[in-house]
């Protein structure tokens, strides 16, 4: 574990692998931490340089700072660029879920040229409402991510992975809960601003989409509007599997991962 600072603020990070191998980037979901990707690692460092890092507020990154008093998905693929060039190269691989998707549609639609390949999970050109996610940030900041936790957590696993893992959900209302309120709710605003679909046409990124068939946050038919304005090929849709598949499939997952398409 490793710490940059950028723009004033720190962010965690993790540097693993051979320095001759292809530079992958992993971006997690909200409310989670970079250890979404830990029992993937083993298998990817065989074939990547593999870079993870924490969002803002999140794990052991720090909080958003007072100003700007908004992070825009231009600011999280900034905060990307920052950390690949720790690695000291100019073109990666990007992984993201959920919110790691936006970050990953904003590098293919702004910063292309940066991109050997993205494989974006369990996202969307559109995610939700605007309406939604407002509310949800004026919960957390009343209430408090300990509080959210017991509800939010729920609708990211399938009912198999919580049969398999019982106490998954447990765990991870612990780790949400020890987020940056005000970060998160920042987090979620963006997520209500967010809306990619006239800016992903022109790109030579190769795209691979994933999804899960029980994700409720962002359904499989969210995944195919996003390949439908990103022209990408149609999504992978893992049976049995809720928003997180490096958690609930994680060698289904890294397969998919080390295949020749990347």
């Amino acid at each position: 574990m490793a710490f940059l600072k950028h723009n004033g603020r720190t962010i965690c990070y993790r540097l693993l692998g051979d320095t001759t191998k292809p530079l992958m980037l992993m971006a997690h979901p909200l409310g989670m931490t970079q250890g979404v990707w830990d029992d993937m690692l083993p298998a990817l460092l065989g074939k990547f340089r593999v870079l993870t890092w924490d969002l803002p507020g999140h794990g052991a990154s720090a909080a958003w700072p007072d100003e700007p008093d908004k992070i825009t998905p231009e600011d999280l693929a900034q905060e990307a660029i920052a950390l690949a060039a720790i690695a000291d190269t100019e073109k990666f691989h990007f992984v993201g879920t959920s919110i790691g998707g936006v970050i990953g549609q904003q590098l293919v639609s702004e910063h292309s040229d940066r991109l050997l390949s993205a494989t974006l999970t369990n996202t969307g050109a559109v995610l939700g409402t605007p309406d939604a996610w407002n509310t949800r940030s004026a919960n957390v900041l009343e209430l408090g991510l300990s509080a959210m936790a017991v509800d939010i957590v729920p609708r990211w696993f399938s009912p198999s992975a919580c049969e398999q893992q019982p106490a998954l959900i447990e765990g991870w209302r612990v780790i949400m809960g020890r987020g940056d309120d005000r970060s998160y709710a920042l987090l979620c605003e963006l997520l209500g601003r967010v809306d990619f679909r006239e800016k992903l046409g022109q790109h030579r990124v190769p795209l691979r989409l994933i999804g899960g068939s029980d994700d409720v946050a962002t359904p499989p038919e969210t995944l195919k509007v996003l390949a439908q304005c990103s022209g990408a090929p149609d999504p992978v849709i893992l049976e049995h599997v809720g928003h997180v598949p490096s958690v609930e499939c994680p060698s289904h997952f890294r397969d998919l991962l080390s295949s020749p398409r990347i």
